[in-house]
């Protein structure tokens, strides 16, 4: 998801690698839920997220999408996040008492706030949002401990792959209003939903090796596309 933002105006001014500490730690979010309310449609999931909750669930995407899951444009394209529900808008796996009951197999956005993530010459770095998280007195961890993925480099390169390969799609002709344009995003959408979520993972093989398989099929189905919107 791509936003204008002035990163001195959210942030506390410094970039991040994963090996920095960074003063994000609120122990557990003891008596807070806060993050977990209120956040519309900004819970976008990537194919990571889908396998860690369809594998961990043991349920498929269709399933979640009829209860936890909505799907909406991202920079033209359509992706999943998660549905918040009620008046309050109630992240779904939100228990009674403010707890996760997925916290194991929550989504990379979670995991990763109150940081984000600022992308660069096909990399990107992380930074702490200061506004976000309601939570004072905070103390430094260790990045790579806080998002808590096993295997962070294979993650992060994962992460650039996939926001790069939506960002050239979407530069091509998300924000399109002809004819041409309108029809070749509801191709994509489409081929993404099936390719990248619907069809399932298997949860006995290493998640990595299945979404580059998906993933070198789906850079020969963009260049397709990127052919057809010149």
């Amino acid at each position: 998801m791509e936003r204008n933002i002035d990163l001195n105006e959210i942030s506390d001014g410094r970039l991040y690698g994963s090996n920095d500490m960074v003063k994000a730690d609120c122990g557990s979010c003891e008596g807070c839920s806060a993050c977990c309310r209120g956040m519309g449609s900004s819970v976008v999931l990537d194919p990571f997220d889908v396998y860690r909750l369809t594998t961990g669930l043991q349920t498929t995407f269709q399933s979640l999408l009829s209860r936890a899951l909505e799907l909406n444009a991202v920079d033209g394209i359509i992706l999943p996040n998660l549905k918040m529900a009620g008046e309050e808008e109630v992240c779904p796996f939100l228990n009674e008492k403010g707890r996760c009951i997925i916290h194991p197999l929550r989504p990379g956005f979670c995991r990763l706030f109150p940081l984000g993530r600022l992308y660069e010459d096909g990399s990107f770095r992380y930074f702490l949002q200061v506004k976000e998280c309601k939570k004072e007195n905070r103390s430094k961890v260790k990045v790579r401990k806080w998002i808590d993925t096993p295997d962070i480099k294979q993650y992060e390169e994962f992460v650039c792959k996939w926001h790069y390969f939506l960002k050239d799609l979407s530069n091509a002709f998300g924000n399109g209003r002809d004819g041409k344009a309108l029809s070749l995003a509801k191709t994509v959408s489409l081929y993404i939903l099936n390719q990248f979520y619907i069809t399932p993972y298997d949860s006995g093989e290493d998640f990595y090796s299945q979404f580059y398989r998906r993933f070198r099929e789906g850079q020969e189905f963009a260049a397709s596309i990127l052919e057809k919107a010149k």
